[in-house]
């Protein structure tokens, strides 16, 4: 843990950058060290100000980034977390959308269509294993990169696994980071397929009926519990999926 004073000293030593990049930079800086693991509840916004000298503003920003980036989760009313370090094939690999953009260099925005309790119909009970007319959570949220929508996210969630999952911002923390945090993954299942998209994918991906899309069929669990299902839908012609394995040699 560092001292009191001592993270004020390493953003002063990066003051010619803007002020919430070198706050970024300085928490970055715990992380990549090790000095914060994964699931180690980070400075409050109210605690950066304090240590850092900055405005409220500086520090919402700096935590809003490091989260849509991937690197922390916030969680409402609870606070800010190291987010865990997953190793999977990229294409299985269960990720979050907002670091995947984050990582290109660009933008990544997300609009909540549906956050609801809703009853479990027969397909959906079946694969949280619970009982038909169960209660679920269920969202739909369209992602965006550099404002043109990429991913359609259709998922229901078991309440026993993450019973605050209603109360959760989905437009500055994905599903995914929030999800991790709260039940840890322990395993994941993926059926790939390509489809046309129905009417209203069209108008939520603004694509047209001719369009095909590939469909991402998941589910997660975190040790012996079904965590959630989800159908992700990408624009073909807007995204892509790769995986690479064994090892790559130079002839």
């Amino acid at each position: 843990m560092k001292r009191p004073g001592e993270m004020k000293r390493e953003l002063a030593e990066n003051d010619s950058t803007p002020l919430y990049a070198g706050v970024k930079q300085v928490i970055l800086d715990r992380i990549h060290s090790g000095e914060w693991p994964p699931k180690y509840r980070v400075p409050s916004e109210n605690e950066l100000v304090v240590e850092l000298g900055v405005s409220k503003m500086t520090a919402n920003r700096a935590l809003r980034e490091l989260a849509n980036e991937g690197e922390l989760v916030r969680i409402q009313g609870v606070g800010s977390f190291v987010a865990e370090r997953k190793g999977y094939s990229a294409l299985f690999e269960v990720r979050n959308i907002a670091e995947e953009i984050a990582e290109r260099g660009h933008v990544h925005e997300a609009s909540v269509v549906v956050l609801a309790q809703e009853t479990a119909s027969p397909e959906i009970a079946d694969a949280l294993e619970l009982e038909i007319g169960a209660a679920v959570f269920h969202s739909l949220i369209v992602h965006s990169e550099n404002g043109v929508p990429v991913q359609i996210e259709d998922r229901f969630v078991h309440p026993e696994a993450a019973p605050e999952y209603l109360h959760q911002d989905f437009t500055t923390l994905t599903p995914n980071a929030y999800l991790t945090a709260a039940a840890p993954l322990s395993g994941s299942e993926h059926v790939v397929e390509a489809a046309m998209p129905q009417a209203w994918e069209c108008k939520l991906l603004t694509i047209l009926k001719t369009e095909p899309c590939l469909t991402i069929r998941r589910r997660t669990w975190s040790a012996k519990q079904v965590v959630s299902t989800a159908r992700l839908v990408y624009p073909g012609y807007r995204y892509r999926l790769e995986a690479r394995s064994g090892k790559m040699f130079e002839e």
